[in-house]
């Protein structure tokens, strides 16, 4: 018989997954069935604010053919939520009746957090209903809303100083709009940039079209005629305006595994191997995952990293019998992440790297290698906390070579240059003299593609971004490498 398979959740790291297993689902080795609560199949949450501004259609965020999934044979369920799991007798609970399985993969993802403002009606454990007026922006429904805000020239607040508010004030600031960021930290990204990257940041989003409110303890929100229409505050009074977009973090679903009695941290405690059970029946992938004690990162690269790594494990080992013993795992090796403790903001001018921490002084600890470079006139910033000469943490602004090399080095734990100034050299004038990316080089940082691979695609005959993609994944995921991929379809690199 074929193995009962059951995914909970369909979106882009649940999509990967199903496509890494697609083979034995053809040759009816697999029993596959998708449960996804969205009407919709998986797409590219990254890219909703360019759908909100217009710069982007929703039917150009799908990443999931769905005629070709069910043609294949996949049991895709859209619009059908979990209610449930019932680990004894290997089913999952919905509002359509039970679905039984052999094993189950959890990717449920994260919902957005909402502050404990009066006027909020906030459930850690569930999806809040928010007043007319008041907007996140995790799903296409979101963005469609934020979209006719702002169609009608709406004032809008973001509140939150982390990356998804920064880029959602910069996306509507590129088309024109003037959003308003508000937060309660001296600086946006307050847990990677220092004192000095933070004013600088501030001064380029600025520039950039955003008006920054820092310092800002929010306490609720007014409303009139039923909808919102200011947010009350402690430190700046009421701050009107046709839209609040809430942007102040994710907390990952985990009331399904909690319910089923699985152990729970930061998000479904799962081992190095993605198992969530000593049984080796259930796992956990994505944004849900708290992977060997890591938090969920929270971005693509690590979940299709995860995904790929087990739709390889899934094909290769069988689902155990009832009866047999735990699996004996060995010294196998999990998937390895990729890119998931970097920050990266590009938009309006403004490109900014960073990674770990850089809030240490000069002497604060005699170990610790600090180097700090600074031109703000020219908006160029640079911070490196190093310790036996391999960084611990950095922030770049303005310096896009010299952030993606110590990108590179963070990744791999690579040491610093000798003399750390070297690395300015990289964005020099004569920055074009550098040598060209060779074919093994990422380019994608979420999906892993190399220059090799987008090369390859262009040479296939793909002419568009979406085609490269299509083809090898790259420019699918945050849109960081978009620029140098339409910069090798205009001119195709001899890679």
């Amino acid at each position: 018989m074929s193995e009962r398979l059951v995914v909970i959740g369909f979106g882009p790291v649940a999509s990967s997954l199903v496509e890494g297993l697609l083979p034995a689902v053809r040759s009816k080795e697999l029993d596959l069935t998708v449960l996804g609560a969205e009407e919709r199949a998986a797409y590219n949450r990254v890219l909703l604010a360019e759908v909100a501004i217009g710069a982007a259609k929703p039917e150009h965020l799908g990443m999931a053919d769905e005629p070709r999934l069910r043609a294949a044979g996949v049991d895709l369920r859209l619009g059908t939520a979990a209610t449930g799991v019932d680990r004894a007798r290997r089913v999952v609970h919905t509002a359509d009746g039970p679905v039984p399985y052999d094993r189950l993969v959890f990717a449920t993802g994260a919902r957005p957090v909402i502050p404990s403002l009066a006027g909020l009606n906030f459930d850690p454990h569930a999806d809040t209903e928010l007043p007319s007026g008041v907007l996140v922006l995790r799903t296409l429904d979101d963005a469609l809303q934020l979209q006719s805000v702002l169609r009608e020239d709406g004032r809008v607040l973001v509140l939150g100083g982390g990356i998804l508010g920064l880029e959602a004030a910069l996306a509507m600031a590129s088309a024109g709009y003037r959003p308003v960021l508000v937060h309660h930290g001296p600086a946006p990204l307050g847990r990677v940039v220092d004192a000095d990257g933070g004013t600088l940041l501030i001064r380029q989003l600025e520039a950039a079209g955003v008006q920054v409110f820092s310092g800002v303890r929010a306490t609720g929100v007014q409303k009139q005629n039923g909808r919102f229409h200011a947010l009350a505050t402690e430190t700046h009074g009421l701050l009107h305006a046709d839209a609040l977009l809430v942007s102040t973090g994710v907390r990952p679903r985990t009331e399904l595994a909690e319910g089923c009695g699985l152990a729970v941290g930061s998000g479904i405690a799962v081992n190095e191997q993605l198992m969530a059970d000593s049984s080796g029946r259930l796992f956990a992938v994505g944004d849900c995952a708290e992977v060997a004690g890591r938090r969920p990162a929270g971005l693509l690269a690590p979940g299709w990293a995860q995904a790929g790594w087990l739709a390889d494990y899934l094909l290769s080992h069988p689902a155990p019998h009832p009866s047999a013993p735990a699996p004996d795992l060995g010294c196998m090796q999990g998937p390895q992440a990729q890119g998931g403790e970097i920050l990266m903001l590009k938009g309006q001018g403004l490109e900014l790297t960073a990674a770990g921490t850089v809030q240490a002084g000069f002497f604060d600890d005699p170990a610790q290698q600090v180097t700090v470079y600074a031109d703000p006139a020219s908006g160029r910033y640079l911070k490196i906390v190093a310790r036996h000469g391999v960084p611990t943490g950095f922030l770049t602004l303005g310096l896009p070579r010299t952030g993606a090399e110590l990108a590179l080095g963070f990744e791999r734990g690579s040491a610093l240059p000798v003399d750390p100034s070297l690395l300015l050299r990289l964005d020099a004038p004569f920055e074009d003299a550098q040598a060209p990316a060779g074919a093994d080089d990422q380019l994608c940082r979420c999906s892993g593609a190399t220059y090799g691979q987008v090369a390859q695609a262009v040479q296939a005959g793909c002419s568009t971004v979406q085609e490269v993609g299509a083809n090898c994944r790259a420019g699918t995921g945050c849109g960081g490498c978009k620029e140098r991929i339409e910069e090798m379809l205009r001119l195709p690199a001899q890679i």
